[in-house]
């Protein structure tokens, strides 16, 4: 038979169209609350202690249908359902990453110049600058104080809640300061700062110069307890202010920030807390961070976070009768789905795919068997065998998939967390979703394939 490829939506039945809405109102949710990699966290784990996972350190020993949570540093999970076989026989994985290109406040951020308050920014991931210029922007995070006490701040999601934006030049005065700038800096990095205030503050104070800023700072202290030190040791954000919205007449799509890779999040979270039975191997999903930079530091895939905690599964589910050796033959032993997104054939501009093997909106779940760029550089592959063996789970439980490729060969390329995984001998293959407008404050998704992909990764844990 020849591979066939064709869209998820057509002779759906009403119920299944339904129940695909109905799934993508809950994504919707996430994707609204979870904006930050830490309130993804924290919303992974409110949902999968109301699904009885308890933290792993409550328990001292693991038994099959044990269901467990990890939680390192508030900005990477594990969840896990232990199997009924010998851990050591292996671990079905599904990776995502929880952090999203975005802005961050510098160290040092306020000042004022001509009378308003700005914010300096540091962006963060693969973004295109200019795409972020006079929008409504909120802002997540928190700020430790020396005592270690911590201050969440959220700002900009409320209908009351002011935003922040960045000014962007009008075009009547753009010819000779902007207008010729190629496309990377038509907003340069060091212009990316935002309007925080505009009031001068109400005091006589010959000492205090910049009264505007002095405005924003009091505010601040009198709403958070913060002063202007605190700032070096925050982590805040800055994010599209905005809701995920349904896209199109027909609603069959989902635009919104952070479905790379939250669509991939969500989806192998829900899978593996909606699994009704005990797996033959133990099913572990693991959400980290620091993939759009590198996967650099303690909560990216380049830490040793993955021996630690698979360290600690192959301990308790061996009762104590533990050894490297044993953690290192549970690796070999695994496979994994690195399961992040691709880029969908973009009608504007598909002069920059190979339309044979690019994914498509609404064709279900993209398995992507190599990443990398020009010449396959800085990639997982695939083995033949491990791709075989998917094709085989996929199809016996009538999964739509697709193949996919992150453009023509020479036009460019990405990486994703896959060679990680693969480091350790761990099988493993690229499998999420294709997206529209990626790396965008407005990226967009198929439901089918929301959906799709969340049916996909409930059939790899089982």
């Amino acid at each position: 038979m020849l591979y066939k490829r064709e869209s998820g939506w057509k002779e759906l039945s009403p119920e299944r169209r339904e129940e695909i809405f109905a799934f993508c109102e809950g994504y919707k949710h996430y994707l609204d609350i979870g904006k930050t990699e830490r309130k993804c966290v924290t919303e992974a784990i409110r949902m999968a202690e109301e699904k009885g996972f308890v933290a792993v350190e409550s328990k001292e020993i693991l038994e099959p249908g044990d269901k467990v949570w990890f939680n390192n540093r508030g900005k990477n999970l594990v969840l896990a359902v232990m199997g009924s076989k010998d851990i050591a026989e292996g671990v079905n994985f599904v990776v995502s990453h929880i952090d999203s290109p975005r802005l961050d406040l510098k160290q040092q951020p306020v000042y004022e110049d001509t009378e308003l308050a700005m914010m300096k920014t540091h962006y963060y991931g693969g973004i295109k600058k200019y795409q972020w210029a006079s929008r409504p922007l909120a802002l997540h995070g928190l700020v430790v104080l020396k005592d270690g006490s911590k201050v969440e701040i959220t700002i900009g999601e409320k209908d009351s809640d002011p935003v922040f934006s960045i000014p962007d030049l009008l075009p009547h005065l753009d010819h000779k300061v902007q207008r010729d700038r190629k496309a990377p800096e038509v907003l340069k990095g060091e212009e990316m700062n935002i309007l925080v205030g505009s009031m001068p503050a109400s005091i006589k104070d010959d000492d205090v110069k910049e009264l505007v800023k002095y405005n924003v700072l009091q505010k601040l202290n009198e709403e958070y307890g913060i002063i202007e030190e605190d700032f070096i040791s925050a982590e805040l954000q800055l994010v599209p202010a905005a809701k995920a919205k349904d896209v199109g007449f027909d609603r069959g799509m989902v635009g919104a920030y952070g479905h790379d890779d939250r669509i991939c999040a969500y989806t192998s979270v829900k899978a593996i807390l909606d699994l009704d039975h005990t797996p033959e191997k133990t099913a572990v999903c693991f959400l980290v961070d620091k993939e759009e930079t590198g996967s650099a530091g303690g909560t990216g895939l380049q830490s040793r976070y993955l021996e630690f905690f698979m360290d600690e599964l192959v301990a308790k589910a061996r009762r104590g009768d533990y050894s490297s050796r044993v953690t290192r033959q549970c690796f070999w032993n695994s496979r994994a789905l690195s399961s992040d997104v691709n880029a969908g054939i973009n009608p504007l501009f598909k002069s920059v795919h190979d339309e044979q093997n690019a994914s498509r909106l609404g064709h279900g779940l993209v398995l992507t068997k190599y990443t990398g760029s020009r010449g396959k550089a800085m990639t997982n592959d695939a083995d033949a065998e491990y791709v075989a063996e998917l094709r085989a789970v996929f199809d016996e439980a009538g999964i739509k998939w697709q193949t996919g490729m992150l453009g023509k060969v020479d036009e460019g390329g990405g990486g994703t967390v896959a060679m990680f995984l693969a480091h350790y001998g761990i099988r493993t293959i690229d499998a999420g979703a294709a997206l529209l407008s990626m790396h965008s404050p407005m990226e967009i998704a198929s439901k089918f394939d929301i959906h799709e992909i969340y049916r996909a990764y409930q059939a790899f844990y089982a």
